[in-house]
Formats: structure tokens, C-alpha cells, sequence
């Protein structure tokens, strides 16, 4: 099985840029050309977040003539830039979506389980879930304890190492550890937020971040490093799950490259 995964790309209105700078729309459009154009095509496509930049009814209306193009099945997630409700109802197709409440669910159609958290907090920017959020998380993850098992959600339930990001990370990540820890076929752990592509070995698995189809997010460690935006190469990630090897995880450079060369 092959799960693409797109990430941040904070679509506006029609004519108008993301931070006065960036085509989001237009490089959104691009992601979904690229993954038209692999050499397999995926099976699912994962969007983790941030669809929209500022909530609104007319960034739904946008992301949704965006999708129209998209030929393969995609699940989706909100993210902190995200409004629940203007979401829920823009999505309101998606028949998986939970019709009130955080939006978690869970797929189990493919060779692999989807399991979806929403992350986000109301009028925040961290990320939490709330004790009625875990306790269905648990549940979920119970019905199942064998066959592997993907997780999804916003924000990276770690340390970056970027200040300027950090300040709104997944704040209290210790009862959400304590349980994906307890399931051991839980293969991998998705998320976006940070426009870049970080791993992390977390609660017994690995933790993936996925590169913006927008901006990249500067990589800067200084505890003083004032927050910073580059318009550098977009991406996506490729998750490919094979029975006998497992989940191997891709980032996938979108745009046009110098070759390919005939050597390898």
C-alpha cells in the first residue's frame, strides 16, 4: 500500500497569497499534479492539517475546488489554522468525519488502519486532546492489538528544537505516550505543523513530520531565533507498507528537477 501525505498549505481565497508571499493555491495544485504524475499511483492521500489559513467559509470553498482534481482518495485532518466547525462543514461529505466533537476517527478499509486525531484546541494554536479524546484513543486502539496500524495528527507530540515552534507544540504529551506506547503495532506516527520533515523515535515508534506544500519553516536552534519562513523546495511524503518489510517512509520533492541521469 501506498499513502501519500500533504501537509500545511494554508490555501486563501481565490487571488490572494499566503502571508503576502506565497502561492498557496497554486502550489497546492502542483502537489496534487505530482502525485498524479508518480511512476505508482497512491492509494490514499493523508492531509494532516492546515488546510486552510485562517478558517473562513471561503478558504473551505477554495480547498474544496482544489480537491475536485484530486483522483484519489484522501482522508483529512484539521490543524491550528484550521476553524472545527467551518471545517466539519466544508468536509461535511466526508461521511467518516464525527458529526459534533473533535474530529478523531478511525478507517479500517485498507491493509493498513488509519487512525485520525484532532489535535487542535479551540482559539489556541498547541496542540492537546482531552481526556474524552484518550479514552476513545484507547479504545480504538484495543479493538485491534495486530494489525499494523497508522496514526495521524497535527502536531509533533515533541521537542522540535525550534523555539519559535515549540511554543505551540502538543503540550502535554505524557498520557497520549503512555498509550500509543501500549500498542505495539502501531507502525508509524504522522503529523505536520512544522513545514519540514523531522523524525523522532517516540512511544515504542517512530514519529514522521511532513514538509509544507507551501513555505518551509527555517531551521533555526537558537533560543533567541526570531521566527522564519523560507519559500524553499515543497514537498509531500510517500509511505510505502509492505507486508514482508514493513512502513518506509519517502519525502517527495514537488517541482521539475535537472534530469533524470540514466545511472542510479
Amino acid at each position: 500500500m501506498l499513502i501519500a501525505q500533504i501537509s500545511d498549505p494554508h490555501i486563501r481565497p481565490a487571488g490572494q497569497l499566503y502571508q503576502g508571499v506565497a502561492d498557496s493555491n497554486r502550489m497546492f495544485e502542483e502537489a496534487i499534479d505530482h502525485l498524479h504524475g508518480l511512476d505508482r499511483k497512491p492509494d490514499l492521500v493523508l492531509l494532516t492539517g492546515d488546510l486552510v489559513d485562517d478558517g473562513r467559509p471561503d478558504e473551505y470553498a477554495q480547498v474544496r475546488h482544489l480537491l475536485a482534481k484530486l483522483t484519489i482518495p484522501y482522508l483529512v485532518i484539521p490543524g491550528n489554522h484550521d476553524h472545527r466547525e467551518n471545517f466539519r462543514a466544508a468536509f461535511a461529505d466526508h461521511a467518516y468525519l464525527p458529526a459534533e466533537g473533535a474530529l478523531h476517527y478511525c478507517i479500517d478499509d485498507h491493509a493498513v488502519r488509519i487512525v485520525a486525531l484532532d489535535s487542535c484546541i479551540p482559539g489556541l494554536h498547541h496542540g492537546g486532546i482531552d481526556a474524552q479524546g484518550l479514552a476513545w484513543l484507547q479504545r480504538t486502539l484495543e479493538t485491534d492489538r495486530i494489525k499494523p496500524t497508522l496514526l495521524m495528527l497535527h502536531h509533533p507530540p515533541f521537542m522540535s528544537g525550534i523555539p519559535y515552534m515549540d511554543t505551540y507544540r502538543y503540550m502535554d504529551t505524557a498520557p497520549l505516550e503512555a498509550i500509543v506506547r501500549s500498542a505495539s503495532n502501531i507502525e508509524l506516527v504522522l503529523c505536520g505543523h512544522v513545514h519540514r520533515t523531522m523524525l523522532r523515535r517516540w512511544a515504542g515508534t517512530v514519529v514522521c513530520s511532513c514538509p509544507s506544500s507551501t513555505t518551509e519553516i527555517a531551521l533555526q536552534l537558537a533560543a533567541d531565533a526570531a521566527p522564519a519562513s523560507f519559500m524553499g523546495r515543497p514537498g509531500c511524503m510517500l509511505h510505502l507498507w509492505n507486508e514482508a518489510h514493513g512502513m518506509v517512509s519517502h519525502v517527495s520533492h514537488i517541482g521539475k528537477m535537472q534530469g533524470p541521469y540514466p545511472f542510479a
